[in-house]
């Protein structure tokens, strides 16, 4: 058996859960309720866990109660106390650099400046663990470009934007029925195909 730990990436309060730097919340949400699970606190592990077991493995979810900036230490916490190595942590984000709707996945590499990322990455002590990158688009692309990335990302999305990410979220979530079941390249195949 092995121990995985599935993480959704977002900011604490009323007043962020409905922007885009939430979607890793919103994709760990529609998971736990896939798997008919409730996220309930835990105080050592700064944030809100459930326990599961899918095909034969212990599955943790974590939604880090911590602004992003600092989620590493809720992700550090409850993989250094289960023993999880990062090969088997999948952290779930928002992405500026994908379009809204699209959703990729990958093992290692940059962060970004994806700020909890670079927490995790810190805080783990390496890249090596696996991300699932929601498309939020950059405000670049947008009808205002001039606007600063961090008011872009703590803004909730237009609502014909929020059905695209739901469409990626829906995605996302058979992609990790796969990476669960370690059919790692069957995942990426399906959410990189054109």
């Amino acid at each position: 058996m092995t121990t995985k730990l599935i993480v959704g990436l977002g900011n604490p309060g009323a007043e962020y859960e409905q922007t885009r730097h939430n979607a890793g919340w919103w994709l760990l949400d529609q998971l736990a309720r896939q798997y008919n699970i409730n996220l309930s606190p835990e105080s050592k592990f700064h944030g809100l866990t459930a326990r599961t077991h899918i095909n034969g493995d212990e599955v943790w979810l974590l939604q880090p109660m911590q602004y992003m900036n600092r989620s590493g230490a809720a992700i550090a916490a409850l993989a250094h106390f289960y023993k999880i190595t990062p090969e088997h942590i999948m952290v779930l984000h928002d992405e500026l650099d994908i379009p809204v709707g699209a959703v990729k996945m990958k093992v290692g590499g940059s962060t970004g400046g994806h700020n909890g990322l670079k927490d995790t990455q810190a805080k783990l002590g390496t890249p090596q663990f696996w991300r699932m990158r929601i498309g939020i688009d950059h405000p670049r692309n947008s009808t205002t470009p001039l606007q600063p990335v961090a008011d872009y990302v703590l803004k909730p999305p237009k609502q014909s934007e929020r059905m695209e990410i739901n469409k990626a979220i829906d995605k996302a979530e058979d992609a990790i029925s796969d990476w669960l079941a370690g059919n790692f390249e069957r995942a990426m195949r399906v959410l990189h195909a054109k």
